[in-house]
């Protein structure tokens, strides 16, 4: 169906693109807010226009839905939809931090088929992080299979975190990452046992890294437990949900309260 050698080349060149302009390499980077509290630079428009010419040319039959592409709803009448954050962490590409990835998923009828991340600026050694997970095929991060945290109780879970909550003082918190497809890719990876926010969030942030923590082993779903589907007229969903399957039960009984008194 798609030529796999190709895709992971446009996803290598548009990490190669972004990290041509990446402040922590000493270049000089032209940023501004697009909205109040959410940055964006000149990176990440070129990376954006990069993949939607490539992406396209690949598979001519599928959609787009980009965190800076003006979205339309033509995509919600195709079954396979490119979903694609550009540089997601912006906040830590533009500090010279390497919390930053190009995310890159398909989509089919609502649910991921392939879902790439590539963070160049980390492990350099080894041309950076490449992520890669297939419905049904696993996941790897440099070639190398992932099994994801099976921790089995949230007490002493390790928590990519810059604070905790008081009650969620018996977790550990660990270096966060502002990417958040890192932070679950981290899962994936059993360097960290739970991730979960409790805010309205993007499908774009969520969905390669998402498909990534499955193939693992992981479990991951919105902050109320409940499955995740892409491709909708609101590409938004409450929360995100990835750790352990064994501690994910455990894990929205906590959440509970917090998530409906924060969706409301």
């Amino acid at each position: 169906m798609i030529d796999r050698a190709r895709l992971e080349a446009i996803v290598r060149e548009a990490g190669r693109i972004a990290l041509a302009a990446w402040p922590g390499d000493g270049h000089v980077l032209a940023h501004w807010e697009k909205d109040p509290g959410s940055p964006v630079s000149a990176a990440d428009l070129a990376v954006d226009a990069y993949l939607k010419r490539e992406l396209r040319a690949l598979l001519p039959a599928a959609g787009w839905l980009s965190e800076e592409t003006l979205d339309s709803d033509a995509r919600c009448a195709q079954d396979l939809v490119w979903l694609v954050d550009p540089i997601d962490g912006t906040r830590d590409f533009i500090g010279g931090r390497d919390g930053w990835a190009v995310s890159v998923a398909l989509v089919n009828r609502h649910r991921p088929l392939f879902g790439y991340l590539y963070a160049p600026a980390r492990r350099r050694d080894e041309g950076g992080e490449f992520w890669k997970g297939e419905l049904g095929r696993g996941a790897t991060r440099n070639g190398i299979p992932l099994m994801a945290s099976a921790r089995p109780a949230l007490a002493g879970a390790r928590v990519p975190a810059r604070k905790l909550a008081p009650e969620d003082a018996d977790l550990l918190r660990i270096e966060q990452p502002n990417s958040i497809a890192l932070r679950m890719a981290m899962v994936a990876a059993d360097e960290a046992d739970l991730l979960a926010t409790l805010r309205w969030g993007f499908e774009w942030d969520i969905a390669a890294a998402g498909l990534i923590a499955r193939e693992a082993g992981a479990a991951v779903t919105d902050a109320f437990g409940k499955p995740l589907n892409y491709n909708k007229h609101d590409p938004r969903a409450f929360g995100v949900l990835c750790c352990s399957s064994a501690m994910h039960g455990e894990a929205v009984a906590r959440l509970a309260d917090r998530a409906a008194r924060y969706s409301a």
